[in-house]
Formats: structure tokens, C-alpha cells, sequence
């Protein structure tokens, strides 16, 4: 049944929820048109409000809930619905893991066109609260009003906070956040607080003016905390105010660093990192290896669970110590290094010229004499002449970014014919793609999906192919 608002807006009556889109909608039919609806969950039945529509298909918002799935729950969050980043608080965390799964099972038949009969069932994140090693804060003089009673003549209009979805310059104020461990958010509102009272001014996001810009804080495994402010245009003396606040305050911060950015965007890869108080560094730690952790590292964000991915990995790889393994998109080379005791030799190739240089510190710093590292585009650095000098691999290991392998990277991966391949992936559909490449000589042996991400629709998954007999 359709009718209108008063808004003049279309509304659907009575939609069944049945599915859950790949972005994290519900999914609702009518005769003519499939709805993705946001925060709906399968076994919802709603009345749903179209925001746009397409020819075959609609976005819209539930209106009214008629009859609540039994997966929905009360969201924890004050923030959920206008903060972007945890979309799935409003089901249960047994619910997530079942439509991750589905999710993924759903990418590798539909587009990889992958037999999975020997996927295994999605390893749950322990934590699901406070899982996060890092997060990145932004600074804004216009905050995003959450009420329409709100006073805008009588508010303060500083936020710190995360982007409103959609809306680049709109931040959130976060009062709590529940993704990193304290004092994330005690520093957060502390630092807050102090700007505000000393007139220390807020970006303006539009406009590229005011002093604070963002705040970053890394909290380790090891318990090391790193918090870099990002300036913009301080006054005289601003800097050196709101810092010595902050060490003070905290005085178990292990690396007190800031930045000044006057660029337009937020990128921190090309600035200078000025160290204001302790090391440039902290450490983090898995199985015994060390891995040091700058500004501008990568690291994987759920400190736990990536040593269940990367112990998954290992496990498909079924080194026996004279493997000559290569690992592709090696970023700091956690995985290489983590790995690399088990096997004869470890080659790690990445794009980013710093990052190599982590991974051969990393290496350096616990010990690991069986690893080299290569910084260069994958698909220029992995030609025919590399693998003739460094040797045809046992074992491939591939960690690439969400967009998935260069066509001519997959095509050099099956000219190398190696025995084994375990392609780890944050993207299903991307993976599921590239596997359709690789079945020309590759079999699907064995697939684990791993919750990385707790109440969002994110999920990493583990495949390992087999050279055809």
C-alpha cells in the first residue's frame, strides 16, 4: 500500500524486511521496487518513508515500526542514529555475526560464482566494546544540533567529534564513545573543555580557518598511549598552552606529539610530526614480536582480532619452515614478520615507501634475519625479472586494500602458478571478483570469515586457493 505524507514524501506500508544489503540496510520489496531502508533488520515490518528512488530500486527511512525483528535490541549508544560508526547496535551481536556471514557466502556465489561448501563459521571478536587501538577525532566550530529545540543563539557551536554521515562539514559531539578503551574518552572531553574556556578556536571546515583541527589517539596492546593534536592556525603561545595541558594532565602518555596542517584536507602522510613530550613511537605486541607503531603507521585497529586473522592465515598457509612465502600488500609487514619464523624466507612488497621502512624495523627490532622488503606499485614491482632473482614463491599471501588486486597483479599471480595462495580481504566483493580471475588454475579450498568490527557491517575473510592439479 502507498500513501503520502505530510511531507509530500512517499511511504510504503507494511514492507517485510528479508535481507541485509551489503552497505548494511534492510532490505524490503514491493511489487515494483526493491527498498534499502536504514537501520531496519530482517524480520522487521515497517512502514517506510522513500528518500530517493531509482528505476528499480528506493532508499527510504522507517516511519513506523509496525513489528520488531526478534535480532532487535536497545542501541548502548547516545549517539546511535546520527554518528555513523556503529550502524548495528540495534541488533544483537549474534544476529551481526549471522548476516556477516551470510554477507560474505552471499559475495563469493553471486560474484565469484565460488563453491562454499568449505567455509567455516565466522570467528566472533571477543570484545565488542572498546575494541578500537585508534581513533581520529575532528575539530568544528559548527556542531551538528540534534535537537530542533536546541538554542542555537544561546550554544556554544564547538564540537569534538566524528562527521555526520553525509555531511562533511557537520561534526557530531561525542560525549561517549565506546569503540576505544579509556582515557580516550576522559583526554577526548578534557580537551574539549580546556580550548573552549581558553578561547583556543575550532576549525571551520568550510571556511579553512581556526586553530584546532583534529585529535588522534592510539592506545596499544601494551598499554602505550599516543595522542597527536593536529593545529591549523595557531596564535602565539596556543600550542604551548593546550600541550603542556595535556601532559600534565596525563602524565602516562607515552608519545605527546602535534602537527601543523594548513593543507585542505586531512591527510597527515606529508606533514611534520613535531614531538612535543616522549618518544615518536609506541610499541605494540603480538606472540611475543614487537612492532613499533609511528603516526603515521598502519596497524590494524582491533589489536586482539588481528592476531586471530593473522594466526587464521597462518594456518592456511601450513608452513613448515622451508617455504619461500610472498607477502603482498605487506604494509608494516606485521603479517610477514609474524609468519616469518615458520617459514625459510619472507618477501614483502608494499606501496608506500614508509611503511616498508617499518617493516624493516620491525624486523630489525625482534630479531627476524629471513625477511626483505620491496616499496613499489604491486604491479610493477612483481614482473617476471623479480620473481626470476628472488625465486617462484610456495606460498602467496595476499592483504590488499578494499579495491582488491590490479588485474595485472592477479595476472602475474597466475603466471607464478605458486602452490598456495591465502588472500586475506576487507571487501568480500572485491575478493569474490578476483577469485573469478584466479579459478582459471586456482581451486577454493578452505574459507574463514573473522569479525573485525563489531556493530558495523564490516567483515575481513580468509580464503585459501590451491594450485589445480
Amino acid at each position: 500500500m502507498r500513501r503520502r505524507s505530510s511531507q509530500e514524501r512517499l511511504v510504503f506500508s507494511d514492507i517485510e524486511i528479508v535481507d541485509i544489503a551489503e552497505e548494511g540496510k534492510g532490505v524490503g520489496k514491493t511489487d515494483d521496487l526493491v527498498l534499502f531502508v536504514e537501520r531496519a533488520i530482517p524480520g522487521d515490518v515497517v512502514d517506510v518513508e522513500l528518500i530517493r528512488k531509482k528505476k528499480s530500486f528506493g532508499e527510504g527511512r522507517i516511519q513506523t515500526l509496525k513489528k520488531a525483528s526478534e535480532h532487535r535490541v536497545e542501541p548502548f549508544c547516545e549517539h546511535f542514529g546520527v554518528c555513523g560508526g556503529c550502524k548495528w547496535q540495534h541488533m544483537t551481536y549474534d544476529a551481526q555475526l549471522l548476516f556477516k556471514q551470510q554477507s560474505v557466502e552471499n559475495a563469493l556465489t553471486r560474484i565469484g560464482k565460488v563453491d562454499t561448501s568449505s567455509m567455516e563459521p565466522i570467528l566472533p571478536s571477543v570484545q565488542t566494546k572498546y575494541y578500537r587501538n585508534k581513533l581520529e577525532y575532528t575539530f568544528s566550530n559548527k556542531k551538528w544540533l540534534t535537537s530542533i529545540d536546541d538554542n542555537v543563539e544561546d550554544m556554544n557551536m564547538d564540537a569534538l567529534g566524528f562527521h555526520v554521515p553525509g555531511r562533511f562539514d557537520k561534526i557530531l559531539n561525542v560525549n561517549h564513545c565506546y569503540l576505544q578503551e579509556d582515557p580516550s574518552n576522559i583526554l577526548r572531553n578534557s580537551v574539549r573543555e580546556f580550548a573552549v574556556e581558553n578561547d583556543i578556536s575550532f576549525y571551520d571546515l568550510r571556511g579553512h580557518s581556526g586553530v584546532l583541527r583534529n585529535l588522534i589517539i592510539r592506545i596499544s596492546s601494551t598499554g602505550e598511549l599516543m595522542v597527536i593534536v593536529v593545529f591549523a592556525y595557531p596564535e602565539d603561545g596556543q600550542v604551548e598552552l593546550l600541550m603542556s595541558f595535556i601532559k600534565e594532565k596525563f602524565p602516562t602518555i607515552t608519545s605527546l606529539l602535534y602537527i601543523i596542517n594548513q593543507k585542505k584536507n586531512d591527510t597527515i602522510f606529508d606533514q611534520d610530526i613535531i614531538v612535543y613530550n616522549g618518544r615518536d613511537f609506541i610499541y605494540e605486541e603480538m606472540e611475543g614480536l614487537k612492532f613499533k607503531v609511528g603516526p603515521k603507521s598502519f596497524y590494524q585497529t582491533n589489536s586482539a582480532q588481528a592476531y586471530e586473522l593473522y594466526k587464521i592465515t597462518r594456518d592456511f598457509a601450513g608452513l613448515s619452515g622451508e617455504e619461500l612465502v610472498y607477502d603482498l600488500y605487506t604494509g608494516a609487514g606485521t603479517i610477514a614478520n609474524f609468519v616469518a619464523k615458520y617459514a625459510k624466507e619472507v618477501i614483502g612488497v608494499e606501496y608506500v615507501p614508509s611503511a616498508i621502512e617499518d617493516a624493516k624495523i620491525n624486523s630489525e627490532i625482534n630479531g627476524v634475519k629471513n625477511t626483505k622488503f620491496y616499496a613499489g606499485d604491486m604491479k610493477d614491482v612483481l614482473t617476471a625479472n623479480f620473481i626470476a632473482e628472488h625465486g617462484k614463491p610456495d606460498v602467496v599471501i595476499t592483504d590488499p586494500p578494499r579495491a582488491g588486486m590490479h588485474t595485472d597483479v592477479v595476472a602475474r599471480l597466475l603466471e607464478m602458478e605458486a602452490p598456495k595462495i591465502v588472500y586475506v580481504s576487507c571487501n568480500a566483493a572485491t575478493q569474490a571478483r578476483d577469485l573469478t580471475l584466479l579459478a582459471e588454475k586456482y581451486d577454493v579450498v578452505r574459507i574463514k570469515p573473522v569479525d573485525m568490527f563489531p556493530h558495523t557491517q564490516h567483515v575481513e575473510n580468509v580464503v585459501l586457493l590451491k594450485l589445480k592439479g
